[in-house]
């Protein structure tokens, strides 16, 4: 008895085809990506503003208690994450800028250029809780 082979054929994809695929890919980034980067620095933008937060809920805290805001971070316990630039994640250097008995500033400042224009991104709050951005990237 005589086995008869059956010939496989696999579906695949040429050279011309993959490459053509690629460059249509790649045309379709370069039109997308422009559009894409205020929304990319945004979003990285939220991490100053929830370590904002939480700097003007331990000044409120700090308040009440000792009838004063704290002059400096170490005061509130607040243990400034790593930036990129010291080996760690973090995109923002946090830093109080201005204190007086009934005010007080806290800046968070990217040690990133988002965006390569050579700006910086700057958000502040103070003591009424509200955050905003001083220096856009």
């Amino acid at each position: 008895m005589r086995l008869k082979k059956e010939s496989l054929s696999v579906d695949a994809f040429n050279l011309q085809e993959m490459l053509v695929t690629l460059c249509l890919v790649g045309i379709l980034m370069m039109i997308a990506l422009p559009n894409l980067m205020p929304l990319i620095s945004s979003t990285k933008s939220l991490e100053a503003q929830l370590q904002l937060r939480s700097l003007y809920s331990l000044q409120t805290q700090y308040r009440y208690i000792y009838s004063r805001y704290a002059s400096d971070l170490e005061d509130l316990d607040f243990e400034k994450p790593l930036t990129e630039k010291e080996g760690g994640i973090a995109k923002y250097e946090y830093r109080i800028v201005n204190i007086d008995p009934t005010s007080f500033v806290i800046e968070a400042e990217a040690v990133v250029d988002f965006d390569g224009d050579g700006v910086f991104n700057l958000w502040q709050i103070d003591q009424t809780g509200v955050s905003k951005e001083v220096t856009k990237d």
